[in-house]
């Protein structure tokens, strides 16, 4: 978790996504904050997210985004 904090803060420094269910609904991130999300974690785990993958509801929350790296067998 606290890796992937670290890379959304990197993203949007200005906010707390620890306490935040929804970051698109929120305000946190928009389109485009996704794709770097996605390039920063294929980086990071060094893993191709599925184009199939790259829905917004798989990334809206820490909770979500820890589910779909370890359907990529990323060891969290």
């Amino acid at each position: 978790m606290r890796k992937i904090n670290e890379i959304l803060k990197e993203i949007r420094p200005e906010f707390d996504f620890k306490n935040c269910s929804n970051f698109f609904q929120n305000g946190l991130l928009d389109s485009l904050d996704l794709i770097t999300l996605v390039s920063s974690l294929e980086e990071e785990y060094h893993i191709s997210i599925e184009g199939t993958d790259i829905l917004p509801e798989n990334f809206e929350s820490i909770s979500a985004i820890e589910t779909l790296l370890k359907k990529y067998k990323v060891d969290l």
